[in-house]
This record gives structure tokens, sequence and C-alpha cells, in this order.
């Protein structure tokens, strides 16, 4: 028996220390080939910058480590990573012209628009640039027209329809479920709520998205027109006479691509314009080689003293949450107050960006990042940089930076709060069969503002909205305080009322027109540096923190993406129901899904 147990012991010794061998070997390799893929790479002469779009463009790139093992470019297209390949790409001169193709992605109005001017800055530095897809939708199109030659396969199509607000309205499928909503709120504009109360938009909210939508729409048809030379009023024709509907030939005709041509002929045109023989290979470099090759523009570097690019994207919550965001991300409150604390503290951080993509969410979370926003202004410049929407309480945040910058197509303001309580009571009472009873010791013993057994009553509600106007008066307070106005003149532009930035900036809601670039030079100008480099935060996760996410299972973010890739259209209401039991009573934000096509 004694040799039995001997055997088995070592036996279960001799695997363990084989599996240990096997993933120290593992565990080398990987090591080994990061550290090799660390190294700068050597941009070639007469090479091409690639710019694949397709996907969603995020804010800041989540960098996958394990892509150096199944190929990837690299996991989420992110905003900065494209900004910061288009600046070195203009400034090295091994990089000849850049090649667009374009598929399938979704970004902001705002994004799109500040990619559009860097590509513009990258003509304007004497090189070329070449556009291609199968199948252009609007978004793509836009910043496609920059392109010195647009080229559509000939049995493509093109997107061009206009802009419009298509939201849901869930009243009634939530009705089907027993579940209503009891709303306080102040603001005539402020329509979160319509899609749990109405079947239509309201007046109010059909006024001022028509208002923003249009001049959505106005930047896209300006900027396509004064690029492709087609006067704005045949772009309207076109998008009228669905363009998509016409065969390739005709979108040729209309001036609106180049040629008509098929992904091998588009290399021979690159290898035109390189002076390259038919059987020579294009020097292809992609967004991921750009980030590791060393900029000449200074503001890529490490030189020069620090300014700290900070990103906030998405819904605010105040603990992770499953978001509602296009995107898929948030902005914890808790989490970034530590981050902005740390950055406070921080000698070599002289100034912060925070660059700020979110309509809302949590009002308290709101509340408590303006404290520490406001802490960090008292040590170093503090600059407001808005991506494609920056409202409710994403202004709340911003409200008392240093310096605020938007772009024109930001959708920014939206001053208010409001109360969601919901009523679950028919659901649990009359379809589920659950019953309750009461035994308490004053009034309002059993008051909750989550609600379930029962609706609120009257005076419930009148207290609710009390609080709800305390909190808007506080909002408003916050506003005048950081925008040095008087509280009368903020509550004229408020009401929850959406703007975007090219009116918001007539509204003195912020201080500049322009991009992240603008903003971290008026940083730089506040902290009076007179020369910089920037570091984006948070930091990316490290290799460690990727492993055990991969081994068990994967994130939340990565299944809630697997079932918005699944679900499609229908995620929102699916996540909405969801998430009912984590969400705030209390909200600053725009509607839930804008919806905008």
């Amino acid at each position: 028996m004694k040799d039995f147990i001997k055997s088995v012991c070592a036996t279960v010794i001799g695997v363990f220390l084989s599996f240990g061998l096997v993933m120290a070997f593992f565990f080398f390799s990987i090591i080994s080939t990061l550290a090799t893929s660390s190294s700068e790479p050597k941009i070639k002469d007469n090479s091409v910058l690639v710019l694949n779009l397709q996907g969603t463009i995020a804010e800041q790139s989540s960098e996958d480590v394990f892509a150096a093992f199944t190929g990837d470019d690299m996991s989420t297209l992110g905003l900065n990573d494209i900004l910061e390949a288009i600046d070195k790409a203009k400034a090295n001169d091994k990089i000849k012209g850049m090649y667009i193709n374009c598929g399938v992605f979704t970004a902001d109005h705002a994004t799109l628009q500040e990619i559009r001017g860097k590509l513009l800055e990258f003509k304007a530095a004497k090189k070329w640039i070449v556009a291609y897809s199968d199948m252009y939708m609007q978004g793509a199109y836009y910043l496609a027209s920059v392109a010195d030659k647009v080229y559509i396969n000939p049995q493509g199509r093109l997107d061009w329809h206009g802009v419009g607000s298509q939201p849901m309205f869930y009243k009634d499928f939530l009705e089907k479920i027993g579940v209503k909503f009891a709303i306080v709120k102040v603001g005539t504009y402020k329509s979160a709520t319509e899609i749990f109360t109405e079947d239509r938009m309201s007046e109010a909210n059909r006024e001022q998205v028509s208002v923003y939508i249009n001049g959505l729409w106005e930047n896209i048809v300006n900027g396509v027109s004064k690029s492709r030379n087609i006067s704005k009023e045949l772009l309207n024709q076109y998008a009228d006479g669905i363009v998509m509907m016409e065969d390739a030939a005709a979108l040729k005709q209309k001036k609106l691509v180049d040629e008509l041509l098929y992904a091998d002929q588009v290399k021979k045109e690159l290898k035109k314009r390189l002076g390259l023989k038919e059987d020579d290979s294009i020097n292809q470099v992609s967004i991921s080689t750009m980030k590791s090759v060393t900029a000449d523009d200074g503001i890529h570097s490490d030189e020069g003293e620090q300014i700290a690019v900070y990103y906030c994207a998405g819904d605010i919550v105040q603990s992770e949450t499953t978001s509602l965001s296009s995107s898929g991300s948030s902005i914890v409150g808790n989490t970034v107050c530590k981050d902005i604390e740390k950055l406070m503290k921080d000698e070599k951080v002289k100034a912060v960006v925070i660059r700020i993509n979110s309509g809302g969410g949590d009002a308290y979370a709101s509340e408590q990042m303006w404290h520490y926003i406001s802490e960090l202004k008292k040590v170093k410049p503090v600059v407001v940089s808005m991506g494609g929407m920056a409202a409710s309480g994403g202004y709340y945040m911003a409200c008392n930076s240093s310096w605020i910058v938007a772009e024109p197509t930001t959708i920014t303001g939206s001053i208010g709060i409001f109360g969601m309580f919901p009523d679950m009571s028919n659901l649990i009472t009359q379809k589920l069969g659950i019953k309750f009873d009461e035994v308490k010791t004053n009034k309002n013993s059993t008051f909750s503002p989550l609600g379930t057994a029962r609706p609120l009553n009257a005076e419930e509600l009148a207290f609710m909205q009390t609080y709800i106007d305390k909190g808007y008066a506080l909002f408003c307070k916050r506003v005048a305080d950081g925008r040095k106005m008087p509280v009368a003149e903020v509550e004229k532009i408020a009401q929850g009322r959406i703007w975007l930035g090219q009116d918001a900036i007539k509204l003195k809601l912020v201080d500049q027109l322009g991009t992240l670039d603008d903003a971290v030079e008026k940083a730089a100008k506040l902290a009076k540096l007179e020369k910089y480099h920037i570091n984006d935060y948070p930091a990316k996760k490290d290799f460690a923190a990727q492993l055990m996410e991969e081994l068990g299972g994967g994130t939340a973010d990565e299944l809630d993406a697997q079932l918005r890739n699944v679900l499609g259209a229908y995620y929102e209401p699916f996540a909405l129901v969801r998430t009912l039991n984590e969400q705030s009573p209390v909200q600053a934000r725009i509607p839930y899904v804008l919806n905008i096509k």
C-alpha cells in the first residue's frame, strides 16, 4: 500500500512539474514574442499608410497582447491611434501616401470630423490619398471624399441618404411585461424619459432633434461639396433620390466617385503612384505599426514636459455595469475620481486634457467627478476636449474646467436631470403571483425610490420632485460658476436642451471649436510649456491582466459585445430591461439611444 501511495504521489508531482515546465516555456515564448514585437519597426522607403476602417471606432483603443499570435491588427480601432498614425505618417518622408480601405464601420459625427481634419492635413503636406470600397456607408464616404481619387467596385454601392433620428419607444413593450415608470424631471427639453412613457416624440424634443440633425447634415454636405466640387443643392438631390439603389456607373456620372475598379486594379493604380513595376510589392504600413514608430513631431515622443490626455467615454455610472452606449464602454465615477487624484499628485504631469464622449448617466457620479476635476484645476490646467457628445452628466463633468474645446458637431448641453422610478408591482403581483404585506414603525418605513412592491404615492412623488428640483438647481449653479455666467442666463439655455458645438460656443457653453490637438495646444499654453509630449490615460491593461481575463472566459464587456452583435438593433431594449435595477433612479443624461442614421 505504501509503495502504491508513493507511486501515486510521484506521478502527481511529476505531472505538476511537467505542467510547470510547459507553462514556464509558454510564458517565456510569449514574453520573447512580445519583446520582439515591441522593438521599433523600420519603415521602408516609398511606403503607403493603410487605413482599414471597419468595426467601431472607439475614443481609445484597447490593445490585445494576444494579437501577435492571432494576426489581428488590433482589437479595437481607437481614435487616438488613428490620429497619431496620420500625424506620424505626415511627418515621415518615407511614407508617400495613404490608402483608405472603407469597410463597414460605425463612428459618431464628431469622430468622423476629427479624422477628416487629419486627412486634410495629410494632403496639405503634399501627400496623396486614395480611397476604395465595395460599399461606402455615408460616414465612410464623408471621409473618403477627401481623397485625391475615390474608387468603387463596379458592382458596389454608395449610401447617401441624409441624417435622421429614429428613437425607439418602449412604453407598450414594458406594459406587456407589467412594468411602468413614475417620472419626475426638470426641463421642457429633457426627453430621455419619453421612451418609457410615450409612443412618439414630444414637440419640444422634435424641435431640438430637428435642429441638431440638420446641423450635422450641414457639416457633412459642406465638407463633401468642397472636396468633390459638387454643389450642395445637387448633394441634397442625390440624398433625396436614394443613391444607394443606383448602379456604380451612375455614381461616376454624378461625380461622387472617380473610377469603377476591382481591388486588384486599385493595387495597380497605387503601384503607378509609387513608381513600382507590376511584379513589385507595395510597402504597406498599418495603424498598429505606426504606434511603435518614433515620432518626428515631438508631441508623440518623450521629449519635453508631459501633458496627460485622460479618456472618458460611455455611460456615467457609479460602479461597473452593462453599458447602453454604442461603444459598450462606461465612465465609472469612483475609478475616474481615483485616477484624477493620481494625476493631481503626479509632478511629472504639468497639464491634463480630459477627453469626454458621453451622454451622461448617474447624476451623483457626475457631481463627484465635477468635484475632483475642480480640485485638479486648482493644481494644474485642465482642458476638456469634447468628442461625439459631452451632454447632461458629460457636460456636468466639463463645466468647471479651465477651457472647453468642442467639435462643431459635438452634442452638448442638456443641462437637466430626471428621476425614473420603476413600478414593477403589476409584474410581480399580477403576472408572477407574488403578494406583499406590510408591518412598519413609521409612515414611510417601506418607501423606496426603487419601488417594486407598489407604485409611489402622490406624497412620495412630490418629495422626489423636490429632490430633483434641488438637483437641477445645483446643476445650473455648477454651470454658472464654471462658465462665469448668471444662473438666470444658464436657466434660459438649460431646460435639458441639446445643442451642437457650433451653437454652444455662441451660448458660452464652450470656449473654442476645435480638435483634440487644439485642446492639447491650449493646455500647453495655460501651463506655459514650450516643449511637451502627451501620454494617454488610463493605462491599457497589461499582459497579466489580459491573460487572467482570457483564462477566465473573457470580460463582461467582451460578452456584452457578443450580445450586441447577435441582437443588433434589438440589443438596447434587452439591455435596458436587464439593467433597470443597476441604474441610479436619478439621472443626468440625454436619451438612452439617439439612434441617429
